[in-house]
């Protein structure tokens, strides 16, 4: 039985009334043709009383409602002026609920700005919010913390790498999300449904159209709903006091870390190539304040980073084609940290406790196998050989925890370690680091394979790859599933860790772009459009992720590894570090406590120190180490129940009753707005604009990265040299300054060089000549026009031969040809005319240029076109065209036998 389901829709837009007793916070849909009213009490000084009546009402209802409610809480009725309900601000969502030492505030988004989308569901990044203080002035009470308070929690720059959907889940991956619409039908709960709609419901799974009374017919839809994986939500806790008495339209959760998409044109098919990485939410904090792992196996710098590509010509989940791949970052899973009572950049490393049983690595490992399944495999980066022991610490502990853990598991289902010394090897100079990570990243993507919700292609039967047959995973009758992740880590997780990322994502990306039928064998190369997009997508993710963790961009970049990298980035290296340390030394505590407000790790009291008063955060992440606990985990059953059984196959995937539980599945019309994408995503309900509706501000491989020259292969997976290339959107931001001095600098230009000057000229001067629209620059030398004598300055046309290509068409030689000369003649001619010849004059055509039609057409203006002479073959050929798409095929005559046949022999014989 089909399943037409998709994630219900929650409200889109807010508007907050308010009078003296309440706040009343009208939610709509995007068609608003559905609304909510959500009443909140302001007579209470230190409680939150929200009232949900849970009632859907129309347009014109809302409108009755708000006009008694506003007539009611008048003080002197029939006064003007003297409104009793005001409108205080407009909202695209609720980020949550909080409290300090007064009253209840509510957090809104105020501003957002559409940065993705994937299959219809728009990803929006959070602009601007507004923080409103609930309680009424007569009721307030006041502290003389509370300020405070509220300036350490809004450090929390929430319009900074904070994301959300109304539609997609996102801390969950594409895969959950799509096999989540797969399970069986038996096994959906559906709580909010009555008996008599479940039997309803049931009776309806074996028919796919239901006629209703007016005879159209309709579709059986569900539209699914799934509990958030709260690990990766950060305004979990903000939403806790209400989710349970609101309806689940008023949440909404955001995720923090990174989310950037590209446009990948391949011959122009479209293809967008999305990054969304989340930053846990469990042990949160900034660098040298969090590192390692708490007692409940969360580890600092935990980020989730996931690539999806798909083709965007298809729209739907359903229709369309989504591949995406998962893997993970986090610092190393023991009980360190590091000493920064005395500033220096490197403050040695510290083991805390002795954990001989892994424990701590147990739990942590026991979340990854619940929410991947197998195989984990480590990629640990941290330095082996030192002649002060620093890094090697954490490589010496870590080694022999796996191996205790692995003793247990079974043989297929253990824990890889591989440990390679990316920083000894990049001095080497006999040593490639990236064909080594090229290596690892071949042999880990096999293992672990990647998702895609398509079966293989009839072109991967035609034209088969001996590297295909051995990809892993897990593969089902609709695609492959995958199955286990890649766990990177260095000491930071920041810049080896991102370039590892790299490279694994590129050979990820190689097998998804084949396996969706795009490219002939799944391999890509460097210094193609293709790879030169991607790089750039996962440098902007490492500078996010590192600013976030580290206070600085990436100090080593994939072009740094490379070797590559200009001189000029040895200087920004310096200042990078010297960023990251002052942001550590200093500015690093602020953010940690911050942090600790915003997640609701310290919970304001009056019968406990203030949050500045605390030595160490230590014990509000480490919250068993202040009890003991009742019952302790097994050391060598270190799993959860139920994992093992379903292995390679991550448990929070498989369809069974324990996992179902979190998903709530009701059946609606197929029209209804809270599913419908295609209404949630073009509104064809309101006037629009395309820079609303399109994602057109994203970076596209074809306008940023392939060459403007005619006559360039346009595939975006031909290796081109760099200067060959177009200006890509960072190289455009770094020399903004340097273009524009460079323009005001073109009217005071040199005279123009001599012949072996011009001769030694590279192409890469023409390349960065150009603007990004392909025209020319105006800092060249000015053409000198030809003389009356007809006799032309050889100098300044080989000089100009680079400028003149683009607009004209023309490129002029050493020794131009006949015809390039007598253009060129022209063309001087009718500059030299413009600039000499005066307004006074009697202008006589005839000797200034012979002008000749360019077009086809005899007459050709704004106004009118005249149609052109078709000659009879043509005719004839159009409409035995015609024809044959009507299905009347005329008789073959001898030509075309004789044309069939001689084709029929070279084909086939």
């Amino acid at each position: 039985y089909p399943l037409k389901g998709t994630c219900i829709t929650v409200h889109s837009r807010f508007c907050v009334h308010v009078s003296s007793q309440r706040y009343f916070l009208v939610g709509t849909n995007q068609a608003q043709t559905k609304h909510r009213v959500l009443k909140i009490d302001r007579t209470e000084p230190k409680d939150l009383v929200i009232i949900d009546d849970k009632h859907v009402y129309s347009q014109q209802e809302v409108r009755e409602l708000l006009g008694r409610l506003d007539l009611g809480n008048r003080t002197k009725i029939g006064q003007k002026g003297s409104s009793g309900l005001s409108r205080a601000v407009s909202a695209f969502g609720i980020v949550g609920f909080v409290r300090f030492l007064e009253g209840y505030y509510i957090v809104l988004i105020t501003k957002r700005r559409k940065m993705a989308d994937i299959g219809g569901h728009s990803i929006y990044k959070i602009e601007d919010t507004s923080m409103i203080y609930i309680p009424n002035d007569s009721v307030r009470v006041t502290h003389p913390d509370e300020a405070r308070y509220v300036r350490i929690f809004q450090n929390v720059d929430l319009s900074s790498n904070f994301y959300f959907s109304y539609s997609y889940d996102l801390s969950h991956s594409l895969q959950y999300n799509l096999t989540l619409l797969q399970r069986p039908y038996e096994l959906w709960s559906t709580p909010e449904t009555s008996a008599e709609e479940e039997v309803q419901t049931q009776s309806k799974q074996d028919s796919f159209d239901i006629f209703e009374e007016e005879g159209l017919p309709t579709q059986v839809v569900y539209g699914i709903q799934n509990e958030p994986y709260y690990k990766y939500v950060w305004n979990g806790k903000l939403l806790e006091r209400v989710k349970d008495i609101v309806h689940h339209d008023w949440l909404m959760y955001i995720i923090h870390g990174f989310c950037g998409q590209s446009k990948l044109l391949i011959y122009g098919r479209p293809v967008h190539i999305t990054l969304i990485a989340r930053r846990s939410s469990k042990f949160a904090g900034t660098r040298f304040l969090k590192r390692g792992a708490n007692c409940e196996g969360d580890v600092a710098n935990e980020v989730e980073t996931e690539q999806i590509v798909h083709d965007a010509s298809v729209m739907s989940f359903t229709a369309g084609s989504y591949s995406s791949y998962v893997q993970v970052r986090g610092s190393v899973p023991l009980y360190w940290s590091q000493d920064i009572s005395t500033m220096m950049p490197k403050p040695p490393i510290r083991l805390d406790q002795a954990d001989p049983y892994a424990h701590v690595a147990g739990l942590h490992f026991d979340q990854m196998l619940q929410r991947f399944g197998s195989p984990i495999i480590i990629l640990n980066l941290v330095k082996k050989r030192e002649k002060r022991k620093h890094e090697k610490i954490l490589s010496e502990e870590l080694y022999p925890a796996v191996t205790n853990l692995n003793q247990f598991l079974p043989p297929e289902n253990s824990i890889d370690y591989i440990a390679w010394d990316m920083a000894r090897y990049t001095k080497s100079k006999l040593c490639n680091v990236l064909d080594r990570l090229s290596m690892i990243a071949e042999n880990v993507v096999k293992r672990t394979g990647f998702f895609i919700n398509r079966s293989d292609f009839y072109c991967h039967t035609v034209r088969p790859d001996d590297r295909w047959g051995d990809v892993g995973g897990h593969i089902t009758a609709s695609g492959r599933v995958q199955t286990g992740v890649l766990r990177t880590n260095c000491v930071d997780c920041l810049d080896r860790t991102n370039t590892a990322q790299f490279m694994v994502g590129k050979c990820a990306l190689a097998y998804q772009l084949y396996a969706l039928g795009m490219i002939d064998k799944p391999k890509l190369q460097f210094d193609t459009d293709c790879v030169r997009l991607f790089e750039e997508l996962y440098e902007d993710h490492g500078d996010t992720l590192s600013l976030q963790y580290g206070g600085s961009q990436l100090v080593h970049r994939v072009k740094t590894y490379r070797k590559i990298a200009p001189w000029t980035q040895h200087s920004k290296d310096i200042m990078q570090t010297l960023s990251r340390y002052y942001s550590n030394a200093f500015s690093d505590a602020d953010r940690q406590d911050a942090i600790n407000l915003f997640l609701q790790v310290y919970q304001p009291s009056e019968a406990k120190p203030h949050l500045w008063e605390l030595p160490t955060d230590f014990y509000l992440h480490q919250r068993n180490t202040m009890a003991l606990l009742q019952d302790r985990r097994s050391y060598t059953l270190w799993w959860s129940d139920g994992i093992l059984s379903y292995l390679p196959v991550a448990y929070d995937e498989v369809p069974c009753e324990e996992t179902m539980k979190k998903v709530k599945v009701k059946s609606v019309n197929r029209f209804d707005e809270s599913i419908d994408i295609y209404t949630e995503f073009f509104k064809p309900y309101e006037i629009t604009s395309f820079d609303d509706t399109f994602c057109i501000a994203m970076t596209n491989s074809a306008r940023e990265f392939m060459p403007k020259t005619v006559g360039v292969d346009p595939s975006p997976f031909t290796v081109r040299k760099p200067e060959e290339t177009g200006k890509s959107v960072l190289a455009n931001k770094s020399s903004k300054e340097e273009t524009l001095l460079q323009r005001k600098t073109a009217a005071s230009a040199p005279p123009p060089p001599s012949e072996e000057a011009i001769s030694s000229t590279s192409e890469d001067d023409s390349e960065e000549d150009r603007d990004d629209d392909g025209s020319v620059s105006q800092r060249s030398t000015p053409i000198k026009l030809l003389t009356e004598s007809g006799e032309s300055t050889r100098t300044g046309e080989i000089h100009q031969q680079q400028s003149v290509k683009e607009p004209y068409g023309l490129n002029l030689a050493e020794f131009p040809s006949e015809d390039d000369l007598l253009i060129y003649e022209r063309f001087a001619h009718l500059g030299e005319s413009q600039h000499r010849v005066e307004r006074t004059e009697c202008i006589n055509l005839a000797n200034i240029i012979c002008l000749e039609p360019v077009s086809s057409f005899p007459e050709d203006s704004v106004y009118a076109v005249s149609l052109p002479q078709v000659d009879r073959d043509s005719r004839d050929e159009f409409e035995s065209h015609v024809m044959m798409g009507q299905g009347q095929v005329r008789l073959l005559c001898r030509d075309d036998m004789l044309m069939y046949r001689e084709y029929v022999k070279n084909r086939y014989m």
